[in-house]
C-alpha cells in the first residue's frame, strides 16, 4: 500500500508540475537565446557608433543580467512561484542600495554621458572643476587628467558632467593672449612694428590666423599693447614662454622702455 501511495504521489505531482517544469525549461532554452540575440545586437550598435569599450562592457554586462533576472522571475512564475512579493523585494532591495551609492550613481551616470556625447577625449587638454591637464583616461566613475606640472588630478564624472567644460583641442588651434606695457615716450607704431616682427618671425606662430597687436590700454605708467599670436594647441607653451621672451630681447634692441618701478634714494647732508 506504501509503495501505491508513493507512486499515485509521483504520478499526481508528475501531472500537476510535469507540464510546468518543462515549460519552465522551454522558457529558459528560449530566453538564453533571445538574451544572446539582444546583447549582440547592441554590442553591434554600440561598436558602430564608437562607444568606449569600457562603457561598452559595463552597460553590456548590466543589460545581460538585468535580462537574466527577468527571465528567472518569468520562470518563478511559470512554476507556480509567487512573483509579486518576489519583485518587491528586489524593489525595495533596489531603492536601498541606490539611496546608499546616491553620489556613485551620479558619478556612473555623468562617466556614460560623458562617453555616449564624447565632449571630451583622451589626449585633450581641457579645465574643468578649476583644474587644467591632458585627459589621461575617462573611466565610468572618475576622469583623470594629466596637470601641466605632471600632477595627477581625479575628477567625479558627475561633476565633471553637470559642470562647464572649455576644451583647448577641439578646435586644433589656440590663441595666445599677451600684454606688454612700454612707456608713455615711445613711439606707438615703431612699437607695434616691433611686436609685430617678433610675432610673424616665430616658426610656430601660425600665419592664418593672423596675428594681431593692439593698443589696449592707457595705464597709469604705460600703454598697454594686446599681442594674440595664433598657433596649434599642443605648441600653446612654447610660443607663450618664446614671444615673452623674445619680446623683451626686441624692445631692449630697439631702445624702447618697458616701464618698472624705481627707487628713488636721498642722500640727506650731514
Amino acid at each position: 500500500m506504501k509503495l501505491e501511495n508513493i507512486l499515485d504521489k509521483l504520478i499526481d505531482f508528475a501531472s500537476v508540475y510535469g507540464i510546468k517544469v518543462i515549460g519552465a525549461i522551454i522558457i529558459w532554452i528560449i530566453g538564453s537565446w533571445v538574451i544572446k540575440k539582444i546583447i549582440r545586437g547592441i554590442k553591434k550598435v554600440m561598436s558602430k557608433r564608437d562607444y568606449d569599450e569600457s562603457l561598452q562592457k559595463f552597460l553590456l554586462n548590466l543589460i545581460h543580467w538585468s535580462l537574466k533576472i527577468l527571465l528567472v522571475i518569468a520562470i518563478l512564475g511559470q512554476l507556480g512561484v509567487e512573483t509579486t512579493s518576489f519583485a518587491a523585494i528586489l524593489a525595495a532591495a533596489g531603492l536601498a542600495i541606490g539611496m546608499a551609492l546616491q553620489g556613485s550613481l551620479g558619478n556612473f551616470a555623468g562617466g556614460v554621458l560623458l562617453m555616449i556625447f564624447k565632449p571630451i577625449k583622451i589626449g585633450d587638454l581641457i579645465e574643468a572643476q578649476g583644474e587644467i591637464g591632458v585627459v589621461k583616461e575617462i573611466e565610468i566613475f572618475t576622469t583623470k587628467l594629466t596637470g601641466l606640472s605632471n600632477k595627477e588630478i581625479i575628477i567625479p564624472n558627475g561633476a565633471l558632467s553637470n559642470g562647464n567644460i572649455i576644451n583647448y583641442t577641439t578646435e586644433g588651434t589656440r590663441r595666445v593672449d599677451l600684454t606688454f606695457g612700454v612707456g608713455y615716450d615711445s613711439n606707438i607704431k615703431q612699437t607695434k612694428e616691433v611686436l609685430m616682427q617678433v610675432l610673424t618671425s616665430h616658426p610656430l606662430v601660425l600665419k592664418d590666423p593672423q596675428p594681431t597687436v593692439n593698443v589696449s590700454e592707457l595705464a597709469d605708467s604705460s600703454v598697454n599693447f594686446a599681442v594674440r599670436p595664433w598657433c596649434k594647441s599642443e605648441d600653446y607653451w612654447a610660443v607663450y614662454f618664446d614671444i615673452t621672451e623674445q619680446t623683451k630681447e626686441a624692445l631692449d634692441a630697439a631702445g624702447i622702455e618697458i616701464p618698472y618701478p624705481h627707487q628713488v634714494e636721498i642722500h640727506k647732508e650731514s
